[in-house]
Order: structure tokens, then sequence, then C-alpha cells
């Protein structure tokens, strides 16, 4: 055995033991190092790197590595194997995600303007911000030689009585401690219920002394391929108490997925991805949200969980294999079987877990949820909502018909395949401009002021392709035609732009996008626009009738629409008709959780969605390869850009 010791850039170090000829970036996972490998460890994606510091790896050199950087150490861990005790360091870029948990100071009121504004749209459409869970104060008579009624039944027939219920259950957790809190409140006492059955039937979720302060606490949860998101709420109020965020800690195993599904057939493979998204992301972002706010993970009585369809089947420990293979099958599409206990999510036990329905293989609830606050269902006029993650999510449609589809935009958006993409945390670059006289860039970066650049974050792509172009350093294709300092070329004569060099920058290494990476880019908004044309073809629609676009997607902090725009991502449209809404997934999960006709909505807007599997659509990949161009290969249909 040998001894592997990872070095984090902050001094943080991890030691394990491995084999022989084991594979690093596999040790790395299964001591629960967080690497990021986008293409889940097949050496495609060059993102696991590594920095030899002590030992020896059997590592060949890779296309991701030139000899320079070889030479000082550099390796990707998924095609090294371990030969001695070895010393490693794993660079910030390799794990951005990784310890960027955020825990949101609600004092600033753009942190819970979305979510306010998602719940005065929901109310203004009829729906009643009312959920079932309630406080009520319970008197009983104390008990005596005479009067020898048991303190189960002595509560069960006083709420009866209160209420006019038919039937009240009172589970394990309330029994546990009925006997003590009745005697300490002389059988007057205050309960957290919850009301089903046309309110028939009451559920006892907590039993304390009457008169004693008490938050009934709701979680939503938005669980993203590459960033899970959390709102904790008052169940009775509506109030955000604590917003926090955090890098899904499956990612990993790969950042599509397919590859999670894959990494999840393998032995033991459900209990790890499931581990990894409740473990070492989930419960470890509840306890950081509650601390700061000071609120007891166990008065959260309920949950709400957003997310795509393969995602709320890893959260399950369900098996996701048949979701990849035709025809396409999930296991649900909804589901009201799950509760807290049965996952080891560390709120209480007892929490019922909404799950927003799927509607498709790879249409999830997080776009349900998505649509619901977008409100397209709603209007009259022809909307179009885009939900820009990992995939890319489209509904088109009024509150006549909605149609939606997904497409396979890859992980570029939030900073997969790209050599130094990272997700919206701090040290990603988030907007950008060049100067089209001398090349040079301003950028904004995520993170206090001072923060130096790490990476580029989806936003601040779309800025600087378009930038490039619009400069005339790149051409239509992608490729550099402007030389400077900023733009280099290697031995093959691939061309990079440099946005900043390795003094300026937060790593060891300057920030700067390829050809590549700008060819991965234009695929991915090449998909989302040929997305967007197959479907309204398909209805005998053009973009000219398009009359609102709704984006969601937490890429950045915002997206500049004349940019994605010029770079052929969306239609050439007034850009009056956008909108960005944010992370929409998140904002339903909380409408869900608050309100249960808005639960019933979301699974009425569902059930009313017309699903489109682009890959059985004819004609769909001539309008990807016609897409994969700055604009288009048509620049008639962008004629503010060509102008």
């Amino acid at each position: 055995m040998f001894k592997v010791t990872f070095r984090f850039e902050s001094g943080e170090l991890v030691e394990a033991f491995a084999a022989a000829e084991e594979n690093l970036l596999e040790v790395a996972r299964k001591t629960n190092v967080a690497i990021d490998a986008p293409c889940s460890g097949n050496g495609s994606c060059g993102k696991c790197r590594v920095k030899l510091l002590n030992g020896t790896l059997d590592s060949p050199k890779t296309r991701h590595i030139s000899e320079e950087e070889y030479a000082q150490g550099w390796r990707l861990s998924c095609c090294s194997k371990i030969e001695s005790d070895v010393e490693v360091e794993v660079p910030d870029i390799a794990s951005a995600y990784r310890s960027r948990m955020k825990v949101a100071d609600l004092s600033s009121e753009e942190e819970v303007a979305i979510f306010r504004q998602a719940k005065n749209d929901v109310e203004e459409a009829g729906i009643l911000l009312k959920n079932d869970m309630e406080i009520i104060d319970v008197e009983m008579d104390i008990p005596s030689l005479d009067d020898t009624m048991p303190d189960n039944e002595r509560l069960m027939r006083a709420i009866k009585k209160q209420t006019g219920a038919e039937i009240v259950r009172i589970p394990y957790t309330v029994i546990r401690k009925l006997a003590d809190v009745l005697r300490e409140s002389d059988f007057s006492v205050r309960c957290v219920i919850g009301r089903t059955g046309n309110k028939k039937n009451i559920f006892v979720y907590d039993i304390f002394p009457k008169g004693q302060e008490i938050v009934v606490g709701g979680l939503a949860i938005d669980i993203g391929t590459t960033t899970v998101s959390g709102l904790l709420i008052d169940m009775i109020t509506g109030e955000v108490l604590g917003k926090a965020s955090a890098g899904n800690g499956q990612i990993r195993y790969g950042a599509d997925v397919i590859n999670r599904i894959i990494e999840s057939t393998k032995p033991g493979g459900k209990d790890k991805l499931q581990k990894a998204i409740i473990e070492e992301t989930i419960n470890p972002m509840i306890e950081q949200m509650c601390r700061k706010v000071k609120f007891p993970k166990n008065r959260i009585y309920r949950m709400c969980v957003a997310a795509n369809t393969t995602m709320n089947h890893l959260f399950a420990g369900i098996n996701s294999d048949p979701i990849r293979m035709e025809p396409y099958i999930p296991t649900f599409f909804k589901t009201n079987s799950l509760y807290a206990q049965d996952l080891g999510i560390q709120i209480h036990p007892d929490a019922h877990i909404i799950i927003a329905p799927n509607i498709g293989s790879y249409v999830g609830g997080d776009i349900t949820a998505g649509t619901l606050v977008s409100m397209i269902w709603n209007k009259p006029e022809f909307s179009l909502f885009i939900d820009l993650g990992t995939n890319g999510e489209l509904v088109f449609g009024n509150s006549d018909f909605m149609m939606s589809c997904a497409c396979s935009a890859g992980p570029a958006f939030e900073g997969g395949d790209i050599s130094c993409g990272m997700r919206a945390t701090d040290g990603a670059i988030e907007a950008c401009t060049i100067d089209k006289e001398t090349m040079e860039p301003s950028f904004h970066v995520v993170g206090d002021e001072g923060q130096k650049p790490i990476g580029l974050c989806g936003s601040g792509i779309i800025d600087v392709i378009s930038e490039l172009f619009s400069a005339g350093i790149i051409n239509p294709k992608g490729k550099f035609v402007r030389e400077g300092e900023r733009v280099r070329r290697d031995k093959y004569g691939m061309g990079s732009y440099v946005l900043a060099f390795a003094e300026d920058a937060g790593g060891d290494k300057d920030v700067e996008i390829t050809e590549v990476d700008i060819d991965n880019f234009i695929r991915a908004k090449g998909a989302i626009f040929s997305a967007i044309r197959t479907m309204l073809s398909s209805l005998d629609f053009d973009v000219s009738m398009i009359e609102n676009v709704y984006v969601a997607g937490g890429i950045g902090s915002g997206i500049n629409m004349r940019n994605a725009v010029n770079i052929g991502m969306f239609p050439d449209i007034p850009l009056e008709m956008f909108h960005y809404i944010g992370n929409s997934s998140l904002s339903g999960a909380y409408t869900m959780l608050l309100s249960k006709e808005a639960e019933r909505k979301t699974y009425e807007v569902a059930s009313n969605m017309t699903y489109m599997e682009l890959s059985t659509v004819p004609g769909y990949m001539d309008e990807f390869v016609a897409a994969c161009f700055i604009p288009h290969t048509d620049t008639t249909m962008f004629p503010s850009v060509t102008a």
C-alpha cells in the first residue's frame, strides 16, 4: 500500500492509502477528495489536472498538458497510476465547485427579490398562497384515577373535538416525547399539524408546551446537475429565512447525466451517487444554512425538490439506467412516497418530500417548476421559456397549449468542456467587454472586491465570444484572425485569447479561452437555437411570433441578451422581449412548498405539456449543423448582428 497526500491551495491536506497501479482519480473519489472530472475520467476534458509534488506516477503525456507543464509536474489524475508514496496539489480550478458553499446574506434585496416576485405572480393568477400546515393550541383534561385514558388517545380526542377531524395520526417521533411535554405543560400544548383528505385527516408533526414560539420550517431544493440551491422558509408566512448554494458532489462522477447514469450502474454505484448528493451536498448545505440563521434542523417539516428526471432518480437511490436506454422509460414521473427518514435527509424525520413532476426522460421537475413561475401557462401571448444548464430545456406556448423539448447542450453553459470554465462562484469572470482597437479586456469577477479571476462561468463565456466576434478577433467559425499580445498560438497553430495573465490571475496559469473552447461553446449555443427553430417549425410557427422569452439558469448574475443574440444563441427579436428570471426551478419549488394550490397547478401544467423528442424529428440535425457558426450560416436570420 502507498500513501497518497492531496494538498489544496488553501493549505488543507487529505491523506489516503492506495494499492500499486491504482488510478489516482479513483483514489480521490473514494477519499471524497473532489476533483472536477466532467468527462467522468475518460481523459477527454483535461479538467482533473493535479501537480505532482513528491513521488512517482505512471502518467503518460496527453494533449491537455504541454511539455513544459509536464516538466513542471502537471498530470491528469484520471490517466495516472500510483507507483509509490505520492503528494499532489489540487489546484482551485480542478476543484472549483468543491468548497464554494455559499450562504446568502438576506439583507441584500436582490437575494430574495426573485422569490417575492414569484410569490406575487402566482397570487395575481388567483392561486391561494396557503399550505396545509398549521400551529394549533390544544387543552386536555389532566388524567386522574377516574380518567385513565392514555396520552395519545387523550391528545387525539382533543384535536378531533377542536378541529372536526375524523382521523388524527401521531407518529413515533411525537409519541416518544409525548409524556414529558404533556406533564411539563399541564396538558396544554401547542401542536404542529398538517391537514389532508379535505382537512378531515390530521398528521401531528410535533408537540411543544403551550406558549412556546414556533416557526414551521420548509425547505425548497433545486438539484441541478452542477449546482444545488436551497431555501429555508417559514411555512406559515412564506418568509425566506435562509438561502444557500453548493456544488453538486456528484460532479466528480461526470459533468452530464449520462456519465452519472453509467457510473451508477457499477457495483455500489447507486449508493455512491445518492451519498454524493445527500450526505456530501444537501445535508451540509442544510447544516450551514440553519446554523447561519439559528434555526433547528428538526423543525423543517416539509421539503420540495425540483430536479431533472435523472437527478430525481439518483437522489432517491433508484435505478436510472432505463432513462438512457431506448425507449427511455423512467421509474416515475411523479411520486408522493418519499420522506426525509427514508433518504437520510437531516431534517424532521417525518418531513414529506414533494417532488416537482417530470414530463419526459430529459424534461424534469426543474422545468415544470420553472414553467409555473414563468407564468406562460396563464398568458394568451406566445412565450418561450428557456432553462440554460447542463442540458438546455425549452417550453413554448400560452394559456391554450404548451410544448417542451430538451437538447444536449453539454456542460458548457456551466463551465464544462471549457479549459478555464467553472460554475458561477468566487473567481469566475461573469461579464466582459473587449476594446476593439487594443483588444484589452475589462471584466467583472464573482466574489469580494479584489477577487482575482480563476476562470469563466457561462455568462462570461457568452460575453467573451460575442466580444471577440464583434471586435473581429475571431471569424464566424470561431477561429482567430487577428494577432496581438492577447492572442497566442501553440505549435500546431491553434489560437487562444488571454483574459488574465498568470501574474494577474487567482491561479498559477493564464486564464484564456481557446479555439477548442469556442468550438465547444458554438456547439452548445447551436443546440439551443436549433431546438428553438425545430420546435417552432413543428408547430408551423417562426421566431417572429414569439412575444416573450423567459431565460432561466444559474450561469451568472444575469445574461447579456444582446451578446446572446450576437452569437446566435437566441433569436434576433427585440431585446425588450427577453426577461432573465434567474433560478426559476428554485422559485418554483419555493412556490409549490408554500402553496397546495400551486403544487396542484404544477401537476396540471405538467399533464398539459406535450413532450417532443428532438432526436426523432427529421431535419433537427440539419438545423443544428447550420447553427454551428457565429451567428448562423443564414445571416439573414440575424439582421441586427450583420447590420
